[in-house]
């Protein structure tokens, strides 16, 4: 059996980290690579960076702040925002992701999706998907969460994987930020329906949120933010409850140096 991830969530403007409540209301959590050291040293198994504002000029700092937290880390990291052809991941692999996400870029071009895992690889290509639910559908939701689209969620994720994403990270921005459990029910579907990981994202407010998640969807990851940030949860501490709950997780290894 494949160990469940525990992964916490960086969003970046400004060069900050941040955190809102369905994706607004933001307030600063913290600086991100200390952040980011602080996580690889408590036993994350990884670690996602999203530029939440991105913007040409913003993604040059975002390359900075690449190199800047792969000199501190051992573990792998994503990074999202700003990414819109080919050369956009290029420059963030080459400073040091180990994978890049795309959203918006992806629904407004899905042969985006096909041209990144040709150049790069299935394995390096995350497709996220903000969803909320409108008229008692889930639906895509772009440039952070602001814009709907006409896509249903499960068909899109269903397409992006046909085009070759290697990897889902689906929030649920009717959870996000409330601290009351993931969508367990939507990650199942979703789970259920495809061949690819899928990382749970929205709603994390405690230990038990994330035991409900792996033992109801059976999703690959879990995603979180706020809990994380603000000491709320532990990662060491998380992960012996998971074990206490017979869900496999990796042992936390003693940090390394800084590469």
């Amino acid at each position: 059996m494949l160990s469940k991830r525990i992964i916490p969530c960086l969003d970046v403007k400004d060069g900050r980290t941040v955190k809102g409540v369905n994706f607004v209301d933001l307030r600063d959590a913290g600086d991100p690579v200390e952040l980011a050291w602080n996580y690889s040293r408590q036993g994350a198994d990884e670690l996602v960076f999203l530029d939440i504002t991105a913007t040409h000029e913003r993604r040059k700092t975002m390359v900075e702040l690449v190199k800047a937290v792969a000199r501190q880390i051992n573990i792998p990291f994503t990074i999202g925002g700003g990414i819109n052809e080919i050369a956009d991941a290029d420059a963030l692999l080459n400073a040091g992701a180990d994978k890049i996400s795309v959203n918006s870029a992806a629904v407004r071009n899905p042969a985006l999706i096909d041209e990144l895992a040709k150049a790069f690889g299935v394995q390096f290509v995350v497709i996220a998907v903000d969803t909320r639910v409108i008229a008692n559908k889930n639906i895509v939701h772009l440039n952070g969460g602001r814009v709907p689209t006409e896509k249903e969620t499960l068909d899109w994720i269903l397409e992006a994987e046909s085009r070759g994403a290697g990897e889902i990270l689906l929030t649920s921005m009717d959870h996000d930020g409330t601290k009351g459990g993931f969508d367990n029910k939507l990650l199942k579907l979703v789970n259920d329906s495809v061949n690819i990981p899928v990382i749970a994202s929205g709603g994390a407010g405690s230990v038990q949120d994330f035991v409900d998640v792996f033992e109801k969807s059976n999703v690959d990851a879990a995603l979180a933010a706020s809990v994380f940030h603000y000491g709320e949860i532990l990662i060491p501490d998380l992960k012996r409850v998971l074990r206490q709950h017979n869900i496999e997780v990796r042992e936390i290894a003693p940090p390394n140096p800084p590469r």
